[in-house]
C-alpha cells in the first residue's frame, strides 16, 4: 500500500515516521511539504478530520516568536497562514488512496500503525540550541 507523505526534509520525526511505516511494509511516497503547490481545496483534505488549532505546527518559528497566534485566527484567515506558509502546518500529512490525515497523531497514522505511536514521535525532539533542521539540509 502507498503512503504519500507531506513531510519537511531533515525532520528528525518525520525521518523517524517514514522508517517506521516502511518497517510496517509500507511503500513511503515522501514529498516537501514547503514546496508542494497548495491549495485552499486541497489542504483542507488533510486538515478536515480535526479542530483547526490542532492542525497547526507549534514549532513553527512564526508560532513560537509570536508573529502567529492560532488561538485568535478565523478559520479564513488560519488557511491563508497556513497557504502563505507551510512551516506552519502540523506534519506529516499523510495521503493514503482517497484517505486524508494530518500530523503522526491522525485517525489515519493510528491505523496504519495500528494504534502505536510513541508520544515522543508527535513534537519536535529539537532543543533551542540545535541548529533548526533547515540549517542541517543546507
Amino acid at each position: 500500500m502507498e503512503v504519500h507523505f507531506y513531510e519537511k526534509p531533515g525532520c528528525i520525526n518525520n525521518t523517524k515516521q517514514k522508517i517506521l511505516l516502511k518497517d510496517k511494509g509500507y511503500k513511503v511516497i515522501a514529498y516537501n511539504i514547503l514546496k508542494e503547490s497548495w491549495t485552499k481545496e486541497r489542504l483542507e483534505l488533510f486538515i478536515k478530520e480535526r479542530p483547526l488549532i490542532e492542525c497547526f505546527n507549534s514549532s513553527a518559528p512564526r508560532i513560537k516568536s509570536g508573529d502567529v497566534n492560532p488561538q485568535v485566527l478565523s478559520y479564513d484567515e488560519t488557511i491563508a497562514a497556513m497557504l502563505d506558509d507551510p512551516y506552519l502546518i502540523k506534519r506529516p500529512l499523510i495521503r493514503v488512496g482517497n484517505n486524508y490525515g494530518c500530523g503522526f497523531d491522525s485517525e489515519l497514522a493510528k491505523e496504519l500503525m495500528n494504534d502505536v505511536i510513541d508520544a515522543a514521535l508527535l513534537s519536535c525532539p529539537k532543543t533551542s540550541d540545535q541548529p533548526n533542521c533547515d540549517e542541517k539540509v543546507k
